[in-house]
């Protein structure tokens, strides 16, 4: 019987979309089950308070059942929420790793 694939769960800033589906593919190409934001907020696109809280809630759940946290951070941004995933992250055990090297950040 074959190993389950891996679970990795992308996090980081939903402007950074070309980088989340890059990462998707090529993770998933590899053989790994991608789990990522649910919404990347469009220009247009109605997200009420209480909506973006319940998907807030979601990726922690996401995060819950992946093996490994891939952050998606380029330039080393890492905001708010990324942040209380990250720690949430570690909180539960997850190993977390980087896109770019944390702490380096430039403001986009």
């Amino acid at each position: 019987m074959e190993a389950r694939p891996q679970i990795v769960c992308l996090c980081g800033s939903t402007r950074f979309a070309q980088e989340f589906r890059a990462l998707n593919r090529s993770l998933t190409l590899a053989g790994a089950i991608v789990v990522a934001p649910a919404e990347f907020g469009h220009p247009g696109d109605q997200i009420t308070d209480e909506q973006k809280t319940a998907l807030g809630a979601l990726h922690l759940a996401k995060i819950d059942l992946a093996d490994r946290v891939l952050v998606v951070n380029p330039g080393g941004y890492i905001g708010e929420s990324t942040r209380r995933e990250i720690s949430y992250a570690h909180q539960t055990g997850k190993p977390v790793e980087y896109t770019d090297a944390p702490g380096s950040a430039v403001t986009p």
